[in-house]
């Protein structure tokens, strides 16, 4: 017999799907708030549909956003004003970014894809002095404290989807169509690696199943 919290959750997916919205927009306007108010030129890796990739144009020269996708590469093309200067370039990374330097590089829920220390290193060498690396990522959860923020997200994403549908069953966004996976490192084995490969790291767990870090060249 199911028990009653499976079936719970399992509702509570069912809900979700109806009603869902990209967690990683979420994070967008607060990656904005870490950043100069006018940059020079600006790196996206996993650039996707290209939300971000325009949103940093409104205070970026030029805007560079790769992703190893070509489907929504190409979709991010045809959703780009042609005047927006921003570029989309199908590339993996670490070893297809494009050479800097820059004065910001941002990466959201795409690190986990990729070989963590080594890609970190490569976007170290990529900064220009005085340039700032912004990673919005996801992390297994291991911790009381990983698993107690978990259980605080789940109501406040169900109620989330509900008010950004405005009560409605929608598709999924655009932006929420890419490939994904689960994350593999947990957040203490992440912090424990960024802060090797970039001393000073900033990084802080925060909700929706998301980290954050923050590191600026000296």
């Amino acid at each position: 017999m199911t028990s009653l919290p499976h079936r719970l959750l399992q509702a509570l997916d069912r809900f979700n799907a109806a009603h869902p919205w990209d967690h990683n927009a979420h994070y967008h306007r607060w990656i904005l708030r870490q950043l100069p108010g006018r940059l020079g030129r600006a790196l996206d890796i996993g650039s996707g549909s290209g939300d971000l990739a325009r949103l940093l144009a409104t205070r970026a020269d030029e805007v560079r956003g790769i992703d190893s996708d070509p489907v929504i590469t190409d979709q991010a093309r045809r959703l780009t004003p042609p005047t927006t200067p921003v570029t989309f370039t199908v590339a993996e990374a670490p070893t297809g970014v494009p050479t800097g330097p820059y004065d910001v590089i941002t990466c959201v829920a795409t690190l986990h894809h990729l070989p963590f220390a080594e890609t970190l290193h490569v976007l170290r060498r990529h900064l220009a002095p005085g340039g700032t690396l912004v990673v919005v990522g996801l992390y297994r959860a291991d911790t009381a404290v990983d698993h107690l923020l978990g259980a605080v997200a789940a109501p406040l994403n169900a109620a989330a989807g509900w008010l950004k549908n405005r009560g409605r069953s929608a598709p999924r966004p655009l932006s929420m169509t890419a490939p994904t996976r689960p994350a593999g490192m947990t957040f203490t084995e992440i912090a424990d690696e960024a802060r090797d490969a970039l001393p000073g790291a900033r990084l802080r767990r925060r909700l929706f199943w998301r980290y954050t870090l923050v590191w600026r060249r000296r």
